[in-house]
């Protein structure tokens, strides 16, 4: 069987929602456009969290704390700068990032728990989005490796709760763990596979729902590890699609 990327996704807001792509251009070194391009600092983040630079995942409002916001999903207008986000108990919402933070706090206050850090401030990165890694990354994962998992659970695993920017079909499950150090081609892009993900609670909530309903991080522990998926970095530019062949080399 040929491995093919089986679906594409971008979430313009670090933990806020995600988007599908039919195909996408990387450039070398940098994210998916548009991907991780806002991020959502909660009230007792670092001074760093300002948007003058990247910061760690600590310092915003993520699914790992606030299981909810694994449910939206997001739409984006890269023309008017805007993005439309969409929730099952909270309807829809469009707005400017950069210009409207006060009605995107508004509408996800209902979203955060009670004794948490409520959400504070929408920061954008200027050179890189807010990715998890401390690097500029595309996430990967392989789709037999969470229908495995899925089967361990004795559930069905949507694949979203990964919240991968790439997903591969055609591959025997867990092939990916050897993958560390080597380049995957799609169409006329390589990336160098740099990082397993370390997953987090986040994987636990349900991304129709928000619920929380899926020991995914028991049933990674009982494989022996908690990784997930493979952080990549664009060493060569170019056009990617759904539908395309996927190499490792």
């Amino acid at each position: 069987m040929v491995t093919r990327v089986a679906a594409i996704w971008r979430h313009p807001i670090k933990a806020h929602g995600f988007e599908a792509l039919e195909r996408v251009h990387l450039a070398e070194g940098t994210t998916l456009p548009w991907d991780r391009r806002w991020a959502v600092a909660h009230e007792a983040a670092a001074p760093e969290a300002d948007g003058r630079g990247w910061a760690p995942c600590a310092n915003f409002s993520r699914g790992a704390k606030a299981p909810q916001l694994m449910a939206i999903s997001a739409t984006s207008d890269l023309e008017a700068g805007k993005v439309t986000l969409r929730h099952p108990e909270r309807g829809e919402l469009t707005f400017d990032p950069d210009a409207d933070a006060g009605a995107f706090l508004e509408w996800v206050r209902p979203l955060m728990p009670e004794g948490r850090a409520q959400s504070a401030a929408v920061v954008r990165a200027p050179d890189q989005g807010m990715t998890d890694s401390d690097f500029a990354s595309i996430s990967i994962i392989n789709l037999a490796s969470g229908a495995d998992l899925g089967a361990q659970l004795g559930q069905d695993l949507s694949p979203l709760r990964w919240r991968a920017n790439i997903h591969l079909d055609g591959l025997e499950p867990w092939a990916e763990r050897g993958w560390v150090g080597r380049i995957l081609r799609i169409g006329g892009a390589e990336l160098e596979l740099r990082e397993e993900i370390t997953r987090c609670r986040a994987t636990t909530a349900n991304p129709e729902t928000g619920a929380r309903d899926a020991d995914t991080l028991g049933a990674l522990k009982a494989l022996g590890h908690q990784e997930f998926g493979l952080y990549g970095v664009v060493t060569r530019g170019g056009q990617i699609a759904v539908g395309d062949a996927a190499e490792v080399i």
